[in-house]
């Protein structure tokens, strides 16, 4: 599975409060009055509170353009306008075989991987999923309110069990969108950017808010002590910036992914300078003349050009005019030059990253007890709302 998550929430939650109510539209602030003595007789003045964010990546496999682009780097622009969290999605990592032994390395490698292309600890709170057991414990309680025909419908489990057979596959295969549901539902997600892979799961997500709010919320909380309202709020998508789906080097109508079996089919992060000429000169194109983006017909071509206009950071215009006349040997050489010099600062910051693991567990661990602070507020008002003896 290729996950990435990523919600845009409020950030003041106090305590057994429920959520606000639902928001439809990206707003970059929102305002709250601080609170004044009976005897004060100041006018109230307006407090600015950061919406958060929260998204993550599977360690899985290796970080690609696709990832690159289509999450981590919008990540680096929202940190400066709001509240951020960004994890490591590594208990989704472990729903089909893994490597025991590589996990824990993909795991700070990937988180490396984040700090080295611009998400900044001192503005985010940069962690390991399992590192916050909120999220095991909700999808717990999410789980029994679950219906099991939700969950048979889902299209990527049917896929991939098909492919890897019943008796090799595993019950979080099934269960893992009620994890993801999870995620969200914890930080009183907003907004989730969701690709078509990925609609599904957030459909499943909005409903399972819904049940746990006409189940356990409203006049029933209340009566437990909470003070009514919404368990969860119930997210609404998120569009993602145009222009950030790449596709794959073999195949311009398939997403570039990590589980395609060719490392040929993706550029990843830190793939050589050797390896990337490589693939740019064996990667797919056509026989058409000039070049040219938005063809239906020129799928791969369409997508080359795509990338050369992230990595180059030109308008669509400028790289039209660039490139529409010149052949694909020509077009390739430029394209290849352009990826390394983007990624080359990459590579070099992520080095002096993994020389330090001092820092990084650093980093990680002070994100994850910044995490479960939000996370547990959550976890302790769907407790309460379910019904279980408060811990003292």
């Amino acid at each position: 599975m290729s996950v990435s998550h990523f919600a845009v929430l409020s950030c003041c939650r106090p305590l057994f409060v429920p959520s606000l109510s639902r928001a439809s539209t990206l707003r970059s602030r929102i305002c709250c009055c601080s609170t004044l003595t009976a005897t004060s007789t100041e006018t109230p003045t307006p407090i600015t509170v950061k919406k958060r964010v929260v998204s993550g990546v599977q360690p899985t496999g290796s970080i690609h353009l696709g990832n690159y682009f289509g999450a981590i780097k919008n990540w680096v622009a929202l940190q400066n306008v709001y509240e951020t969290l960004f994890f490591i999605v590594d208990l989704h990592a472990i729903t089909l075989p893994y490597d025991t032994q590589q996990l824990s390395k993909a795991t700070r490698s990937t988180a490396a991987i984040y700090l080295a292309c611009g998400v900044d600890p001192s503005k985010a709170s940069v962690f390991a999923q399992s590192h916050v057991r909120a999220h095991v414990e909700l999808m717990w309680l999410l789980s029994s309110t679950t219906p099991i025909g939700w969950l048979n419908k889902m299209i990527q489990f049917k896929e991939k069990s098909r492919k890897a057979g019943d008796e090799e596959v595993g019950v979080a295969l099934l269960t893992y969108p009620v994890l993801m549901a999870s995620d969200i539902l914890l930080y009183q997600s907003d907004l989730v950017p969701v690709g078509e892979d990925q609609k599904q799961h957030l459909e499943l997500t909005r409903d399972l808010a819904e049940r746990v709010n006409n189940l356990y919320g409203g006049r029933k909380w209340k009566k437990l002590g909470g003070r009514g309202g919404n368990i969860f709020k119930v997210p609404e998508p998120l569009i993602p910036p145009a222009g950030a789906r790449i596709m794959s080097l073999t195949d311009g109508l398939s997403k570039m992914s990590k589980s395609a079996p060719s490392d040929q089919s993706r550029i990843n992060i830190l793939d050589p300078k050797d390896l990337i000429a490589n693939k740019i000169k064996r990667c797919k194109t056509d026989s058409f003349p000039s070049l040219e983006f938005d063809n239906s017909e020129r799928p791969e071509c369409n997508n080359l050009l795509s990338i050369y206009q992230l990595v180059s950071g030109k308008a669509k215009e400028e790289v039209v005019q660039e490139c529409q006349n010149m052949n694909w040997g020509t077009f390739k050489t430029l394209l290849t030059d352009a990826l390394i010099d983007h990624l080359h600062p990459i590579q070099v910051r992520y080095e002096e990253i993994m020389s330090d693991s001092g820092y990084l567990d650093e980093v990680l661990a002070k994100g994850a007890r910044n995490a479960a602070e939000i996370a547990d507020t959550t976890l302790d008002n769907v407790y309460q709302a379910m019904g279980f003896l408060r811990r003292q």
